[in-house]
């Protein structure tokens, strides 16, 4: 099998969900958020603050775009859909799969962005971003999975039934 990308909001489960598939699919789990952390040494809060908005997507960008890997699953950060070069390679990698959650879900499962390491613009709500990305979630998904129904069981099976189809 080849690659899976997880692309989606912060809270829609990339994580969680990435290292469950990869143990059910027998894959390797990579989540970029941790390699940005351990290859630069600093939380994505702590780098946003330094980079600013802008040059943290650069960075985020760069290490998606340089990432070489098979039979793996990974978990993007929820940003990496604004670098399309990246975005280009990791449809290179294999499928890209966006794991959809409405915006009443998502806004239950988030409590505080900034300590999450979420990229806004200054003024940005949560619902101008949702708006902002959704479009572009859509843009590069090979599949799109419904993840906002129920558990995270319930979200591992809708992604495993997409898979086989």
């Amino acid at each position: 099998m080849k690659n899976l990308i997880l692309i989606g909001m912060p809270g829609a489960g990339k994580s969680t969900l990435g290292v469950l598939l990869a143990k059910a699919l027998g894959l390797d789990f990579v989540d970029t958020d941790l390699l940005i952390q351990a290859q630069e040494g600093k939380l994505l809060r702590e780098l946003i603050a330094q980079l600013g908005s802008d040059g943290f997507l650069a960075l985020e960008g760069r290490t998606c775009a340089a990432l070489t890997l098979e039979h793996s699953v990974v978990a993007t950060g929820g940003s990496v859909v604004y670098e399309p070069e990246a975005m280009a390679h990791l449809k290179s990698l294999g499928t890209i799969v966006y794991l959809a959650l409405d915006y009443p879900s998502l806004e239950r499962r988030l409590d505080n962005l900034t300590r999450r390491g979420v990229v806004l613009q200054p003024g940005q709500t949560l619902k101008t971003l949702y708006d902002e990305r959704v479009p572009l979630y859509r843009r590069y998904a090979d599949l799109t999975v419904d993840c906002g129904g129920g558990d995270i069981e319930h979200s591992l099976a809708q992604v495993l039934e997409a898979l086989e189809q």
